[in-house]
């Protein structure tokens, strides 16, 4: 009998492939896995909200028995909307980062659980896709008028080769690095979280709850985001397409997203 008794997947061009589509492979294997008495918990960066039509359409929605894991770790809770674990980011650490995107010309947002915050008068096309992907309203605020909101996580949200320029200042970003982690999560996006704050830290906090062990964990993932829980699981994946430093720190390679890596993976390491 297979160890494994979680299996946490990234969503974007991973459980989805690049034309953002769940396909039925990869459904009907996710659906043995649940089948088995596996738990699987989709493991994203984007809100709740971006999360819950994959859900449904998984038969996962809506459990008290059932996990998801969203802004990048920042929240991990129930599908039926019961919170394990809520981090946010404070309003002095929005205008810390807020004056990091001012000094470098990047487009920056923050998010909250309900809607995407931007104060860039000129609004950045990344920022609009991603309120359409994440399906949260896209909102102007200046910085005063977001005192009051419950920041879950912040971007710095450019083309890659700006986003590029940009993470070469580590000057200015490690002077948040007591505070805040960043992560590459694509090449468009760079992503700030409470200090500690990563999927693989979330995954920990499940797990302690339900009684596992790392050794119970599978993670699949494509992206520098991933790099700590494919890092923190018992069984590590990185997918086909996925950037080299991850495949270097994962046990094993899949597929790629376009032929179905995260069925081949439950199939070949978890059933």
């Amino acid at each position: 009998m297979s160890a494994i008794k979680i299996i946490a997947i990234d969503i974007d061009a991973t459980l989805l492939n690049s034309n953002h589509q769940l396909t039925d492979t990869v459904k009907n294997a996710i659906k043995s896995a649940s089948e088995k008495g596996i738990k699987v918990v989709l493991t994203s960066g984007r809100p709740i909200s971006g999360i819950r039509p994959f859900l449904k359409q998984l038969d996962l929605d809506d459990r008290n028995d059932q996990y998801v894991i969203s802004f990048g770790g920042g929240v991990v809770e129930t599908t039926s909307g019961r919170i394990i674990s809520a981090r946010s980011l404070s309003y002095e650490d929005y205008l810390d980062l807020q004056n990091i995107a001012t000094k470098l010309g990047l487009h920056f947002h923050v998010e909250s659980s309900e809607r995407l915050f931007t104060s860039d008068r000129d609004l950045g096309k990344y920022t609009i896709v991603e309120g359409y992907l994440v399906n949260i309203p896209v909102c102007f605020r200046l910085p005063d008028e977001l005192r009051d909101e419950t920041l879950i996580k912040a971007m710095y949200i450019d083309d890659p080769e700006r986003i590029e320029e940009a993470v070469k200042h580590e000057e200015l970003f490690n002077q948040l690095s007591d505070r805040i982690t960043f992560t590459r999560s694509t090449p468009m996006y760079y992503e700030a979280n409470p200090k500690g704050t990563d999927k693989g830290s979330a995954l920990k906090i499940l797990i302690d709850k339900l009684g596992l062990t790392q050794e119970n964990v599978m993670a699949i993932g494509d992206q520098g985001n991933d790099l700590s829980m494919v890092k923190f699981a018992g069984t590590g994946i990185a997918m086909g397409n996925a950037i080299d430093e991850l495949k270097e720190c994962a046990q094993h390679v899949t597929s790629d997203c376009d032929h179905d890596g995260v069925a081949e993976a439950i199939e070949k390491w978890a059933l």
